[in-house]
Order: C-alpha cells, then sequence, then structure tokens
C-alpha cells in the first residue's frame, strides 16, 4: 500500500473544524466492563452507529481535541503498546496482564486483526509518551484511523453498558479510578458510502457518580490511588 492515500486521509481528518454537531448515523460513545483486576477496570469503549455504517478515523484539532483521560492511572503493560497493533495474544498465556493494557484502536482488538482478519491501524501526530506512562492521552493535532477499504472499520454487534447495538471498538482502558472521559473527533462512512463526522465532549465511561470516600480510601490503601507510572 502505498503511503500517499494514508496521509492524505490523516491531513483531512485532522483538518475537521466542526465542534458540538453530529451525522445521524453517530449514535453516541458506550463502553463494556470486561475485567476487574488488581490493575484496574478494564473498559472497552465503542462507537456505536447504524448497522452498516463504519468509523475510519478518531483524531484532535485544535478546534476539538482528542483525550482520553482519567482521575486515575491508565494501566500499561511494559510488554505492551499504545496501539492494538503493538498487542500480540500469544503472549497472554506467558504473560495474563498483557491482556488488560491499555490501547487505542480501530475495530481490531488485537495485533492479528481479531475479530477480523487483519489489523491495519496507522497513527499520525500523536504523543504516546504520556498515556504510556500512565497519564492521559491528549493530542491536539493528531489521528488513528483505517483506510475507508478495511474490513476492522465495519460495525459489528456488540455488547455494551446500554444493551446490544453496532459499534466500532476505539480503545481499551485499565484505569484504577473507575471512570473515564473521551473527547475527540470521529470520522466514517454509512452505508450508503457516504461521509459522516461527529464532534465528542466528555463522553463518561464507566461510573457517572465517583465512589464514595471510603472507597476512595481502600483503593489508595490498595495502591491504585498512588503516582501515575508504568507497570509491568
Amino acid at each position: 500500500m502505498s503511503k500517499k492515500p494514508v496521509v492524505s486521509l490523516a491531513v483531512a481528518v485532522t483538518g475537521l473544524t466542526m465542534v458540538g454537531t453530529a451525522n445521524a448515523d453517530f449514535q453516541g460513545i458506550e463502553w463494556d466492563v470486561v475485567n476487574n483486576s488488581e490493575f484496574g477496570t478494564t473498559f472497552r469503549v465503542y462507537a456505536m452507529m447504524d448497522p452498516g455504517d463504519r468509523l475510519d478515523a478518531v483524531a484532535g484539532n485544535s478546534s476539538q481535541p482528542l483525550s482520553f483521560s482519567s482521575q486515575g492511572d491508565f494501566y500499561q503493560n511494559v510488554n505492551g503498546g499504545p496501539t492494538s497493533k503493538e498487542i500480540n495474544s500469544n503472549f497472554f498465556p506467558f504473560v495474563p496482564s498483557l491482556e488488560w493494557d491499555s490501547y487505542v484502536t480501530v475495530g481490531a482488538l488485537y495485533q492479528d486483526g481479531f475479530p477480523f482478519g487483519e489489523n491495519n491501524l496507522n497513527n499520525v501526530g500523536i504523543d504516546w509518551g504520556s498515556f504510556e506512562s500512565g497519564a492521559d492521552l491528549y493530542t491536539d493535532n493528531g489521528t488513528y484511523f483505517v483506510t475507508p477499504d478495511q474490513q476492522q472499520g465495519q460495525a459489528i454487534e456488540v455488547q455494551t453498558n446500554a444493551g446490544n447495538g453496532y459499534g466500532v471498538l476505539i480503545a481499551q482502558l485499565t484505569v484504577s479510578y473507575p471512570r473515564a472521559l473521551f473527547s475527540g473527533l470521529l470520522q466514517g462512512k454509512d452505508a450508503n458510502g457516504d461521509t459522516w463526522q461527529a464532534s465528542v465532549n466528555d463522553a463518561v465511561i464507566g461510573q457517572l457518580t465517583p465512589p464514595a470516600p471510603g472507597a476512595l480510601a481502600v483503593l489508595a490503601i490498595a495502591g491504585f490511588a498512588g503516582p501515575r507510572r508504568r507497570r509491568g
């Protein structure tokens, strides 16, 4: 695949200027809890849409930054990486904690592309340093994306906190504080091949109400509320 279409798509997405608007094909951000462990609560985060629609890019620009944020730490396994391209599921039997790494994606869970046949995720302009150390992910000039011919951008039936629906996975997050926020620009195509775009501000992932002070104290004692750090 030549690099020219990839770069042009990235520039087009990061150049989006719309804020506070959404196409009807985009139905919102939803999530599912897939694990609770010593590393925190693991959420899978989905962009929900109509059957037959797809997501191509998650981006941030000066008008609408891209961010995943939390009052807690994002668990980062030393054997993983910031995107699903670095998550080798063949290592799970040897490093079980790798399965709960925090990372971003479009559709595919792992390096092998599951539940699709391959993983062709790309990213441009994102500094992963803070996120990989356990802090928030933020960019106002970057995107992660797939090209419109890649199957992994297609909406599939998923189970979320709101029930069954059609969505595309955009992140797995394991966080010590059981809530996170997502903001960013989304772009994809509907079932007719027409482009849709949406701007998301502070979509809540996890509990709407923070834990009681006593619960936070327990988390602190357990070591979950300490300084941000990269943990293996």
